[in-house]
């Protein structure tokens, strides 16, 4: 008695065009993925040119012993209210000797320029800006300096 068992070609064959199946059936979504799906949910949403191009900015310092808690002036400003299509491109300077933060009380997000806040620390003589697309108010301090706080209010522009 043989105990091995003899595979007809036909079972092989059947494999073969299983995996090539497969092969074709994620190759379909990969493409759908890439063509479709994805630049449509990375897509920007239209908006003014006005609104992207200022006629001018808006320049905020973290200035000179901001990092002490006696101290009240730290973000100048503290208080900005800006303008679609006038101001809303919004630089902070750090010129400080002590590295800060730009960090929102509460997520916020711009649908064109994203999530606002810096990207870890600005250190002393660099900045952060952010473009502001949509009316918002948004209340932010400095993470390693809680004391410094400040707030944005971007309406839009009365002509």
């Amino acid at each position: 008695m043989n105990k091995f068992k003899i595979v007809s070609a036909s079972t092989s064959h059947a494999y073969g065009i299983g995996v090539i199946a497969i092969i074709v059936g994620v190759s379909v979504v990969v493409v759908y993925y890439t063509s479709f799906y994805l630049p449509e949910s990375l897509a920007k949403p239209s908006v003014s040119e006005e609104v992207l191009d200022p006629v001018k900015t808006t320049t905020i310092e973290m200035i000179e012993g901001s990092a002490s808690s006696d101290q009240q002036d730290n973000f100048v400003p503290k208080l900005v209210n800006i303008q679609l299509g006038i101001d809303n491109l919004v630089i902070w300077k750090n010129v400080d000797t002590t590295a800060h933060t730009v960090t929102p009380d509460r997520r916020a997000e711009d649908s064109y320029s994203g999530v606002f806040g810096s990207q870890g620390v600005i250190k002393p003589g660099y900045d952060y800006e952010f473009l502001f697309t949509e009316e918002t108010e948004i209340e932010y301090h400095c993470e390693p300096h809680p004391w410094m706080k400040g707030k944005i209010i971007v309406t839009k522009a009365r002509f």
